[in-house]
């Protein structure tokens, strides 16, 4: 072969199947042959509109595929090997942030798919530092949604486990939004032994969420869910997860020292009193994926917890249509392209 299929943003924001040269991979990179790829809200970054004549970026950060050439100078992976890639597309190791061990803040870290192309294609490249080993027993459209959507609420939870006084097992955590991060953190939330209440706007969800591993179901259309969360003790933790919407009420349902973690990218600020901060010592934070080491970990948990995606597969040929179905919210729950 010496081209790919790969699908780019045309100027006008719109999707479009495209043939890429096949390339050698660059040093310390690696190429990938993707088996499958999520489709997420964050690709929404860059499917936009674009000035005439820019070159069409290639979406996606949720792949999973396997290494197919090495750049010059990697070492720890081998041609063949099962790798995914994640948002956060690999550390430089050399800036301040990384002298300091903090991987995540490296300032030289591309985003997959916004600042290089992502895994809307056959085939990607990525930096050795960005690569996450995939376990043979997983699926490809099982892994996808993992890498990210589930990667993301997975961290949340577990920094918020792991700290110093933190969650504890039979503590009380809240998960806002049951879509395609809240879907899945219900179960992360339940394996790890926390008592979990969903809150999501409609009584439609109460039987899924049920299923998944809430213990209790709030209507956020019907009753106040911070009075609500309030009478069952006070949660520990409020999750997040939804794109829209104000969470700014949930933290009247935090007991002292609980923490509103955002994970959920809305564009309705956070509004909390001074009050709450000094005399209930709640806390607002906000968390993003991890290394990939921490992938790995994540990965792990959910093979033996049995956490999965729910998916809609699609294919590169249809991909606007499976995109603009997530864009509208429809998708139930990740879309996942099949490669």
């Amino acid at each position: 072969m010496t081209t790919y299929r790969a699908v780019e943003v045309a100027p006008d924001g719109s999707l479009r199947l495209t043939e890429r040269e096949l390339v050698p991979p660059d040093p310390g990179q690696v190429r990938i042959r993707v088996e499958a790829c999520g489709i997420c809200h964050s690709d929404s970054i860059v499917v936009h509109p674009h000035d005439e004549g820019e070159t069409g970026r290639v979406p996606g950060h949720e792949a999973v595929g396997r290494v197919d050439a090495l750049g010059e100078g990697v070492t720890g992976w081998s041609v063949g090997d099962r790798v995914g890639v994640g948002f956060l597309g690999g550390h430089c190791g050399v800036c301040a942030a990384c002298r300091l061990g903090d991987f995540v803040g490296c300032t030289d870290q591309p985003y997959t798919g916004v600042h290089v192309d992502g895994g809307y294609a056959e085939y990607m490249y990525a930096r050795q530092t960005g690569l996450v080993a995939v376990p043979e027993e997983m699926s490809a459209t099982r892994v996808a949604p993992l890498l990210c959507a589930g990667f993301t609420v997975y961290n949340a939870l577990v920094d918020n486990v792991r700290q110093p006084g933190g969650l504890v097992a039979g503590d009380l955590v809240a998960v806002q939004g049951i879509g395609g991060l809240g879907h899945l953190a219900l179960q992360y939330a339940r394996a790890l032994a926390l008592r979990v209440v969903a809150i999501a706007r409609g009584a439609d969800k109460e039987e899924l969420a049920l299923g998944l591993g809430a213990h209790h179901y709030l209507d956020s259309k019907a009753t106040d869910a911070a009075e609500q969360l309030t009478k069952l003790g006070g949660a520990r933790m409020v999750l997040g997860t939804a794109a829209g919407g104000d969470v700014s009420p949930l933290l009247g349902g935090l007991a002292r020292r609980g923490r509103l973690v955002l994970v959920g990218v809305s564009p309705e600020p956070v509004r909390v009193a001074p009050r709450q901060m000094i005399f209930d010592a709640v806390q607002v934070s906000g968390s993003l994926t991890g290394t990939s080491a921490e992938n790995e970990q994540n990965l792990a948990f959910a093979q033996a917890h049995d956490v999965a995606p729910m998916v809609e597969q699609a294919s590169l040929t249809d991909v606007q249509a499976a995109y603009d179905r997530m864009l509208r919210g429809e998708a139930r729950f990740r879309m996942v392209i099949g490669i």
